[in-house]
């Protein structure tokens, strides 16, 4: 083939080249980091990275051509979230999304200018994560947890469940300001309804085992797990042992209810990534973290497990099963 008709050849196929395609070379990548609190196999992780990603797939952006996610695990571990934050960092990316308090705190101590949207985070003005709701300031949104006062709604579906329960274990992480915040509502609480409640740490599973075994040694007990990424890690360590002691029990969230917990109520955490999708959108089109309010839950559930239930022996109440979104047999 001449040279004259080889140039001619190649720019007829330049002519013909898809028009899609070559739109989509030229459209702009944006790399997203994302921090997740619990680790890469837990079907948790799964469920709610998925729903990040079909929110940001509604708003146009899509995996491959216009947005790449960079996605590091915590595993409720401080260590594996410190080293999942350095790492994202160092890319660079435009923003990251961060999921609770284990992700967000190490982010925070890296980087005050890289955009972070965080998602299940309780209290983030009292662990001065942000100035405040309405102008969080700084680098940093996103969609809180829950409000503290939450955490008496546990204590009273446990009497309901249960009324005979005069005593309860109350699981929470001591290392958090959340921690210590959902106790405190709980055991300000516990007078009026009749229930003398004790704290027992969630950091290390084998006292977990200890102090609710030694617990459970006494009669007319319950068990409420507050939320943390602790408990969720050890989630059927403690559904196995509410089921031993015969533990009436109450939690945060569904992970735990479909561990084994007796009822579960708290916000549909998947709900906050599809929405934490939406703060990113926006903050990708330009717009600031710290004028974009921090967000209370707008989706709760309640969660019975009716298998637990019946074999503990309880009845849970029509009232309880009238108001369940979710009923696992």
């Amino acid at each position: 083939m001449k040279r004259r008709e080889f140039i001619t050849l190649l720019g007829g196929a330049a002519a013909v080249w898809p028009l899609a395609a070559r739109a989509q070379q030229g459209e702009r990548v944006r790399r997203i980091g994302v921090l997740m609190n619990q680790a890469a196999d837990d079907p948790d992780t799964h469920e709610r990275s998925t729903a990040f990603r079909q929110g940001l797939q509604q708003l146009g952006w899509i995996e491959g051509r216009n947005m790449r996610l960079d996605i590091r695990y915590g595993a409720a571990n401080p260590d594996y979230a410190r080293k999942g934050a350095a790492e994202l960092v160092a890319l660079a990316p435009e923003l990251i999304l961060a999921s609770g308090v284990v992700s967000l705190t190490p982010l925070l101590r890296l980087t005050r200018t890289i955009p972070i949207v965080f998602a299940i985070t309780p209290d983030p003005v009292g662990a001065d994560f942000v100035d405040s709701l309405a102008q969080p300031g700084g680098n940093v949104t996103g969609f809180m947890l829950f409000e503290y006062s939450l955490s008496g709604k546990w204590l009273e579906l446990l009497k309901e469940i249960a009324p005979t329960v005069t005593r309860a274990v109350v699981l929470r992480d001591p290392a958090t300001s959340a921690g210590i915040g959902q106790f405190a509502v709980i055991q300000a609480m516990a007078p009026s309804v009749g229930v003398d409640v004790r704290p027992v740490n969630v950091n290390d599973p084998l006292e977990i085992e200890r102090r609710v075994t030694a617990f459970a040694q006494s009669a007319n007990g319950g068990l409420i797990v507050t939320a943390s990424a602790l408990s969720g890690v050890h989630r059927n360590l403690i559904a196995m042992l509410a089921a031993r002691h015969k533990l009436p029990s109450v939690s945060s969230g569904r992970v735990l209810a479909a561990a084994g917990v007796v009822v579960s109520y708290g916000p549909n955490l998947s709900d906050q990534y599809r929405q934490a999708a939406g703060y990113v959108d926006r903050i990708l089109k330009g717009e600031k973290p710290a004028h974009l309010p921090v967000q209370a839950p707008t989706k709760y559930e309640l969660v019975v497990n009716l298998k637990t239930a019946k074999a503990l022996g309880l009845e849970v109440p029509p009232s309880v099963l009238a108001r369940a979104d979710e009923v696992i047999e």
